[in-house]
Order: C-alpha cells, then sequence, then structure tokens
C-alpha cells in the first residue's frame, strides 16, 4: 500500500503526519473511536480552568464571513471576516485572538479513511503534538463531499511573552481529491462555543 505524508501546521510549529490512505449537518458513516488519553513525552496538559478564563474565544453568532479562495491550491471556504489572515503558496493561516483556521495542501497517493487515519495519525499526533489528548476519528459527509474528521484537545503555542499556554479543542478535516490532501485546522480554547461556525466553515470547502 502505498505512503502519503500529510502536513498539519499549527502556527507556528507544524505537525507531518504520515500513514497509509486507503451541512447542512455532519453524517458520520462510522462510529468514533478514541484512542487512550495519552500524552505527548515532553509536555503535559495546560488545565482546562486557564483556557476557560480567556474572554472572547468565542465566534459570534453575528459574525460575517468571506469566501476565501486559493488560485494556486485550486481550492476555497467561508473564513471569518477580519480574522489576521497569513498565506505562503497553497497554505493559509487565519487569526484571532485564540481562535485559529489553517489549510495546508500536501500530496496522496489514495483517500485517506477513518481507519487507516485511526492507525497511523493518529499515533503520530499523540507523539509530536502539544499535550494531545481525547482524539476522535470518523468518516463524516460534508457538503463538499466526504472526509476525515480528527477531534483532539492540545496545549497552545506558549506566549511569546509570558510564556503561558490554555487548552484548546481542535477538529481537524481531512480533504481528498485527484492526489492532493487538504488539511483544515480549527482550534480555540476548550469550553468555547464555536460548534455552529465550525461546521459552516467545514462545510464550506471544495475544491475548484
Amino acid at each position: 500500500m502505498k505512503k502519503y505524508t500529510v502536513i498539519v501546521v499549527l502556527a507556528p510549529g507544524i505537525f507531518i503526519l504520515s500513514g497509509c490512505g486507503g451541512a447542512s449537518s455532519t453524517q458520520s458513516s462510522s462510529t468514533p473511536v478514541s484512542t487512550q488519553p495519552t500524552t505527548s513525552s515532553t509536555e503535559q496538559p495546560v488545565p482546562v480552568s486557564s483556557g476557560a478564563q480567556i474572554t472572547g474565544s468565542d465566534i459570534p453568532d453575528t459574525q460575517a464571513f468571506v469566501t476565501y479562495v486559493s488560485s494556486q491550491g485550486k481550492y476555497q471556504l467561508e473564513v471569518p471576516e477580519g480574522w489576521a489572515q497569513s498565506a505562503s503558496a497553497t497554505d493559509v493561516n487565519f487569526v484571532s485572538n485564540l481562535d485559529g483556521l489553517q489549510v495546508a495542501l500536501t500530496s496522496a497517493a489514495t483517500q485517506p479513511t477513518a481507519s487507516s487515519v485511526r492507525t497511523n495519525q493518529a499515533v503520530t499526533l499523540q507523539q509530536t503534538g502539544r499535550a494531545v489528548q481525547d482524539i476522535k476519528v470518523q468518516d463524516v459527509q460534508l457538503n463538499g463531499g466526504p472526509a476525515v474528521l480528527i477531534s483532539y484537545t492540545s496545549n497552545s503555542e506558549p506566549n511569546a511573552v509570558t510564556g503561558k499556554q490554555v487548552r484548546l479543542e481542535n477538529n481537524l478535516y481531512l480533504f481528498y481529491k485527484n492526489g492532493k490532501l487538504a488539511t483544515l485546522i480549527l482550534s480555540a480554547p476548550v469550553g468555547a462555543d464555536n460548534r455552529d461556525q465550525w461546521l459552516r466553515i467545514a462545510n464550506s470547502f471544495k475544491w475548484v
């Protein structure tokens, strides 16, 4: 079976995950399976209370969205208007306070599935991430087609001034088409109520 590499950008860090490829509302085509809540060997989880004390972490219901189109990456999706943007080639990153939205493109030989991701990427994510826990992997059906959803918690990057971190919730989506793999990551402090907005963003992703 051929190998593919998934690059997951968690600004300013980068995870490289490698393994075998095999909405209206999100429909799961398989039962989510949690891995054991192990953590990376170099870092311990930040207490959730330190993240819950951060204000302004929810995406407001009144938040306006605009369509971002990557002419080089041949994809588009809706993003919150006014968020700070940085892009490099086919990849893009949007940030507002502790909320993050990132897309990275890589090559893949075959379509990833929840089974292949659960066997390979989830383990690497735990080993290389910032105190990654609570990993769940499932196949989902979005407006743009099938995708794999990996949800997990992790520590944020340390603050450049204070060195402090907060505990984050993350939804990572894998989209595949014709040898291209798009990784979309949505992040916010644990306890932020962004489910509807995250689902809107994920459902808006499509290849163009």
